[in-house]
């Protein structure tokens, strides 16, 4: 299940969270969140999505507007969560780009129902969109998902359980730049307030771990003003 990667959208933090901490507690790790229709949109370009489950209702837009945006991005499942009953409204959130939908008040056991359902019938490609691999190899250092270990130079090396999240997560994503709170988000996974020195903190932990040199980092690069990205090929 944590390879499944899935994105809340609505604009109603308690359901957010009731959701997430359910996803969770199921075993689905990779779980994101978005309060508004600019939000998820910038999250889609960002991310590789399974599972969307989508609110019609948004402050800044109608999920309804959205989902065909989504798809020119994504093929990603679509749960529309909707007050509204009418067929109208049902079918016209398949014709824009839905898969499902859920009326509100709902039981949160039926959207992770339907997930599972979802997940039974997807093959391993559409969920991992590429081939699976079990090694991210970056010369200097690699990453072993099935093993769960960092090895440098042909040495294994401690790694405390976020450090290593946070890793491989940037692992997963090599070249593209991430903000503080991007990473938060991806990594910690849950409503915290971010703390600038959190990050921080790990960052500079992994770059004790990964470079040759860590206060001159030639994988894990800072982008001033923008975030973090790690590399394929270490900086000259």
């Amino acid at each position: 299940m944590e390879n499944m990667r899935i994105l809340i959208v609505d604009d109603e933090r308690s359901i957010v969270e009731m959701l997430e901490k359910m996803l969770m507690k199921e075993g689905f790790t990779s779980v994101m969140k978005a309060y508004s229709a600019e939000e998820a949109l910038t999250k889609i370009h960002a991310y590789t999505f399974d599972f969307i489950v989508l609110d019609v209702m948004l402050p800044d837009g109608n999920g309804f507007d959205l989902g065909p945006k989504i798809r020119e991005k994504s093929s990603a499942h679509i749960l529309y969560l909707t007050a509204k009953t009418s067929d109208f409204d049902v079918l016209t959130g398949f014709a824009v780009g839905g898969d499902d939908y859920v009326t509100k008040p709902f039981n949160p056991l039926e959207i992770v129902a339907r997930l599972k359902a979802v997940q039974r019938r997807m093959p391993a490609s559409r969920i991992e969109d590429k081939p699976f691999t079990s090694t991210h190899d970056f010369g200097h250092f690699k990453v072993n998902e099935i093993s769960k270990e960092l090895i440098v130079r042909d040495q294994t090396v401690s790694c405390p359980a976020l450090v290593y999240r946070l890793l491989l997560f940037l692992c997963k994503h090599p070249n593209q730049v991430f903000t503080k709170s991007e990473l938060f988000d991806a990594v910690w996974g849950m409503d915290h307030i971010v703390d600038d020195n959190t990050i921080m903190v790990h960052i500079r932990r992994i770059r004790e771990r990964i470079e040759p040199d860590p206060s001159r980092p030639q994988f894990l690069i800072t982008i001033r003003g923008l975030g973090y990205k790690l590399v394929k090929a270490a900086r000259e």
